[in-house]
């Protein structure tokens, strides 16, 4: 048992440490002692090292791993650490699994041995359906640490919850097996903090091979089948959509090095920002109500940098109000794929949307308070 001190969320804390084992997952259980709140660490390993294999004619792998936090009472997570254990993590993103998924869960997890996962949802045979019932409860990617939520704020994380580990595995760098960890950093729900809200918003790159550049798959409707036969047809299915809801002509967008999309968001306070594109991507600008005489840029990336992602802590929330809207615009540069070590080797091709690391994204990721 060691004991250590810490000042996190402004109150001086005296923390307990006790190492245990729950049902096959090594477990480290933290308590402040000394005042409240309540600190509790839990960390949490995949039951079994899991060695990636990706479909046919793809590169990439996407699994969810199944581990249960044994939380006893509603609580906040003020605090999260994921621990990737390999070199082909591409990116993971946590989930929580309410109580009354538990079940169906647990059934999917086969002994603890997960599941595939390629799309937007952490449950299987779910598609859509499930996703605003399974949160996000935080997201790692290279250049991630230690991830501290806004001072004041907490995700909150009901009792009887589990968590999904989603990771995306790049076979590009590897494939050893891997059997990834995650620590959380928790505290009562009792505890006055404004629980923060996650707003997903992305833009469908649609970026045609570089002048000069040539192949089969350059030409769209082929590299949407290509991405329909890696990770199937429902990944094609995503990418319609957000063409849609972009206002786009999802048969016939338009394409370039270039991206944007207007979301509406609600009334609230913006506290964290994040920014995620693949390989190809260059810069990122998220704007608040764009063109209106109260413009305000939340973020201006500009020399993004994929093995180097963070999440940005605001110094001074924003407040949003009912018809507001926030713009992502990412920009891309496409001979990237012709100079990357792990993308020079494919083919050449039309890159849009979709699941692989020689694949795009453009996804700005809000958090929130009310």
């Amino acid at each position: 048992m060691g004991r250590t001190r810490s000042a996190r969320h402004g109150v001086a804390l005296v923390v307990a440490t006790t190492a245990i084992v729950v049902g096959g997952l090594a477990v480290v259980a933290t308590s402040a002692t000394a005042v409240s709140p309540k600190v509790t660490t839990i960390t949490l390993q995949a039951a079994h090292a899991y060695k990636p294999k990706a479909p046919a004619g793809a590169t990439d792998d996407y699994h969810c791993t199944l581990v249960n936090p044994h939380v006893k009472a509603n609580s906040y997570i003020v605090a999260s650490q994921f621990f990737p254990e390999g070199i082909d993590v591409h990116h993971a993103i946590l989930f929580m699994v309410p109580p009354n998924l538990a079940t169906a869960a647990t059934a999917a997890d086969k002994g603890g041995k997960g599941w595939t996962c390629f799309g937007e949802s952490a449950l299987p045979g779910t598609g859509l359906r499930q996703i605003s019932n399974t949160p996000w409860l935080s997201a790692w990617a290279p250049g991630h640490g230690r991830d501290v939520e806004p001072k004041g704020t907490g995700v909150y994380l009901p009792k009887g919850s589990m968590v999904v580990m989603q990771i995306h595995y790049n076979l590009l760098r590897g494939d050893a097996p891997v059997r990834a960890k995650l620590m959380l950093q928790t505290v009562p729900a009792a505890t006055p903090l404004k629980p923060l809200h996650l707003s997903l918003l992305p833009a469908p790159p649609d970026i045609p091979c570089p002048a000069g550049v040539t192949g089969p798959l350059c030409n769209r409707a082929a590299s949407l089948a290509n991405l329909g036969q890696r990770f199937g047809q429902d990944q094609v299915d995503f990418v319609n959509t957000i063409e849609q809801v972009c206002g786009r002509n999802a048969a016939n967008p338009p394409a370039g090095d270039t991206t944007s999309c207007d979301w509406p968001v609600g009334a609230g306070h913006i506290v964290r920002v994040t920014a995620h594109m693949h390989l190809l991507g260059r810069a990122m600008k998220i704007v608040l109500n764009p063109g209106k005489p109260d413009q305000q840029t939340i973020l201006n990336v500009t020399n993004y940098n994929f093995d180097y992602q963070r999440s940005y802590n605001l110094a001074t929330p924003i407040a949003t109000h009912p018809g507001d809207t926030v713009q992502v615009t990412c920009t891309y540069d496409p001979t990237l794929r012709q100079k990357l070590p792990q993308l020079r080797k494919l083919p050449a091709r039309f890159v849009t949307w979709g699941d692989g690391s020689s694949d795009e994204m453009c996804l700005g990721i809000l958090q929130e308070t009310a």
